[in-house]
């Protein structure tokens, strides 16, 4: 959940930049550059934090490191995505996608108890999937639809 405080202090620093330089605040801008950051964030802790990522992965998927790593890709450029207008709605569409196919992985860590941060069998079990995980996507994909595909 701490992820999620970057998501709600970008936006809210976004709302109060846009309200003091255009007089208003912009929220499909303050939403998105929120939703930027975050995904931007999660996508470079794919280069520092690999092989806990790589213990997500359900053991019938190759290539461990190379979704890693291009999952990480992907999340900059959805970040990047998001904010250019004329991009933004795809990329909107293509992040909930991916937010629900990467809960594969989140159930997977779960039920080992991964801790990616050590990349050891010390994590939080299932209490976090129900407890954190499964509400974060919920706010996650509801966030990425408001702001990148409702308000446009």
């Amino acid at each position: 959940m701490k992820l999620l405080v970057i998501l709600f202090a970008t936006f809210i620093l976004a709302l109060l930049g846009t309200a003091l330089v255009q007089g208003k605040p912009d929220f499909v801008f303050s939403g998105n550059l929120g939703m930027a950051v975050f995904i931007i964030f999660t996508g470079l802790s794919h280069f520092k934090f690999q092989k806990g990522m790589a213990m997500m992965i359900p053991d019938f998927i190759h290539g461990k490191m190379f979704w890693v790593y291009f999952t990480g890709f992907l999340e900059i450029a959805a970040g990047i995505g998001l904010m250019i207008p004329s991009l933004r709605e795809m990329t909107a569409i293509l992040l909930i996608v991916f937010y629900v196919l990467v809960f594969i992985a989140n159930i997977n860590s779960s039920r080992k108890n991964i801790n990616i941060f050590k990349a050891d069998y010390t994590g939080p079990g299932m209490s976090y999937l129900y407890k954190q995980r499964i509400p974060m996507q919920i706010i996650l994909i509801a966030w990425t639809w408001y702001f990148g595909i409702y308000l446009q």
